[in-house]
């Protein structure tokens, strides 16, 4: 049977998954999942798993391997051979770091587990503001919702919910803020594991967040790193 207050959470490790945990927690009951699919710093990524499940006491979790992904390539985050950038991306052009078709890949898994331990909705940390990943759009997760409800058990009725689609990263940090998220736990480099490089697209964002609000930005830099945000 479906619980209608029970949510599966992807969460990465990132900023951004923790801030929508942190929204389902208000009305929740929270199961978390984790992929590794051989990511640069997916160990990293899966410490910080760990930390926010037991941050927020969460006792149904399931780390899956999907080394297919990188079997597959065509990323900088999984292939070593291509360089992480460290500018600014021109336009609209889709960075190396883009993992083709990921969000697609991940909300499967998650809408199967969904389905076993019947949970009614699926809530992931993709924002379309300022993202150019194609798998971030609201466009592609209402497709996806209807392919759910193709796919799934009629009494099933999962969803996935995406609080932070209309946000951008400055937004995403306040709310984790006012939330009172354990922003601290997260991880957001692209390269490094041990401190973040400040230079990766990633990094810039959550730094330049963090600045925009006067806060400090709770996760260790690396000494050298662009002074400006």
């Amino acid at each position: 049977m479906t619980d209608p207050l029970l949510a599966v959470v992807l969460v990465s490790g990132g900023l951004d998954s923790c801030v929508a945990a942190a929204i389902a927690a208000r009305d929740r009951h929270l199961a978390f999942l984790h992929l590794n699919y051989h990511q640069r710093t997916e160990a990293r990524e899966l410490r910080a798993f760990e930390e926010l499940a037991a941050h927020f006491q969460v006792s149904q979790r399931l780390i899956v391997d999907l080394s297919f992904m990188a079997q597959i390539g065509g990323s900088s985050l999984v292939d070593p051979g291509q360089p992480i950038p460290e500018e600014e991306e021109a336009g609209d052009q889709v960075p190396s770091t883009y993992v083709p078709f990921r969000n697609a890949n991940l909300l499967g898994i998650a809408v199967a587990w969904a389905e076993v331990i019947g949970a009614a909705d699926i809530f992931i940390g993709a924002h379309e503001e300022g993202s150019v990943y194609p798998d971030c759009r609201q466009g592609f997760f209402s497709a996806y919702n209807k392919a759910i409800t193709a796919g799934t058990r009629p009494d099933s009725q999962i969803q996935v919910r995406t609080p932070l689609i209309a946000m951008d990263k400055t937004a995403i940090v306040r709310t984790g803020l006012e939330l009172n998220a354990p922003l601290r736990l997260t991880w957001s480099c692209y390269q490094h594991s041990d401190f973040a490089c400040g230079r990766c697209h990633s990094c810039r964002l959550r730094r330049r967040a963090f600045h925009h609000l006067g806060a400090q930005d709770p996760i260790p830099y690396a000494a050298r790193h662009p002074s400006g945000v």
